[in-house]
């Protein structure tokens, strides 16, 4: 689950991590008497959506406008937040649909005297957490990664105890950090990764992380990703879910129990099992297909379930064709069969559907399929019924 900028900067805040001060605004007016608040010379707009790069981000509508600016005067902060409010932010995670901007985050502004790079992840290699710093803040990371390598650098830190005094005093001395600014660095690191496992995250990052003129270290940017099997025990984490910033389709797909993530292709992919899922998506692409959807139904699908898959896929307008793809171990291919056709009835199918069932019962499971005389091409391999979809989706 991803929450919004001025969110993570709450909860960095309660946690001790130093951010800025700042006022969420969903109004023009809103964002003039946050600007007063601040009684600053500058203060910072900064379109409030869940991707990255709103920096370089353009509004749609107002093309001279970027997702972040100055601001100087309170004249300044209004027109600002009104060419962005209630438009359409396009950036390189967005798409060129963009998404529509329902708050700005009005932030005080700082003297910078550098911009670093500070991020924890799960490292699943290493079976941990790890912390990741360079020296280049600012940038997109993947950028850094792929052109200066040499200056992204990981420290992996224990679960319990979090990140120690020692290994940010290391890290502190190969970024460069100046002498004066060392205790600071300990309490804002040690902080920050006590936040990122007491609250269950999957990703905390902080690009820029800055280090003012005074030698202080403040979280200028913030984005916070938590593990969605951990947020039983924070209910107060999920209360800050924005719907509006999720596919419709994958709020569905959540409620109905199925694992399901919307991409930009033509086919359609109903499986169960998330390795098999994505073994039939790399299949489909590699016969010339484009597929339209991760899902997984899981080994215990009913009727149910596979009637809102279906729909769900159904509702795209961009899928031409959908490919069943069943192995039915611990369920049997008989009650798959049945439940793809009763959820085909239910969901007057208008598109062609390939089906391949393999495993307990799947001679019995093709024969109702068979008899069912409804429009399912039946495929009785993987790599035939690839093939199979991708030509109907082209036809």
């Amino acid at each position: 689950m991803k929450i919004h900028e001025f969110q993570a900067k709450q909860i960095l805040r309660e946690a001790g991590v130093a951010v800025p001060r700042g006022f969420v605004a969903d109004t023009p007016q809103a964002a003039v008497d946050a600007f007063v608040k601040l009684a600053g010379p500058v203060a910072v707009v900064k379109a409030q959506i869940h991707a990255g790069g709103r920096g370089k981000g353009t509004i749609q509508e107002v093309p001279t406008q970027r997702g972040v600016q100055l601001v100087r005067s309170r004249e300044e902060a209004e027109t600002v937040a009104a060419n962005i409010l209630g438009h359409k932010l396009v950036t390189l995670q967005t798409g060129p649909e963009g998404k529509t901007v329902h708050r700005v985050l009005v932030e005080e502004g700082c003297s910078i005297a550098r911009e670093l790079y500070l991020a924890a992840v799960i490292d699943r290699g290493r079976g941990g957490p790890v912390l990741i710093v360079s020296s280049e803040g600012g940038m997109d990371i993947e950028h850094v990664a792929a052109t200066m390598p040499e200056r992204i650098l990981t420290e992996p830190f224990d679960v319990d105890t979090g990140v120690q005094p020692y290994q940010v005093r290391k890290l502190a001395a190969r970024l460069g950090l100046p002498q004066a600014a060392l205790r600071n660095a300990e309490q804002f690191v040690q902080a920050f990764s006590k936040l990122f496992l007491a609250r269950d995250c999957s990703m905390l990052e902080i690009n820029p992380l800055v280090l003012t003129s005074d030698n202080r270290l403040l979280a200028l940017d913030a984005k916070m990703t938590f593990d969605d099997n951990a947020l039983f025990r924070h209910p107060d984490l999920t209360a800050l879910r924005d719907l509006a910033e999720e596919e419709p389709s994958e709020i569905l797909a959540g409620e109905a129990g199925l694992s399901f993530v919307q991409l930009d292709g033509t086919i359609g992919c109903l499986v169960n099992g998330a390795g098999l899922a994505m073994s039939t998506m790399d299949l489909i692409k590699l016969h010339g297909g484009q597929p339209a959807n991760f899902l997984d139904v899981g080994g215990g699908a009913n009727v149910q379930q596979v009637t809102e898959a279906f729909r769900i896929l159904v509702a795209d307008p961009k899928v031409k064709a959908v490919l069943v793809n069943i192995f039915g171990g611990i369920m049997r291919c008989t009650t798959i069969a049945s439940a793809l056709l009763e959820a085909h009835r239910s969901v007057n199918f208008k598109i062609p559907l390939v089906v391949r069932l393999e495993g307990t019962e799947v001679e019995e499971g093709r024969r109702i399929l068979a008899e069912s005389k409804l429009d399912i091409i039946s495929a009785t391999d993987l790599t035939e019924a690839a093939k199979m979809v991708v030509a109907a989706a082209s036809s």
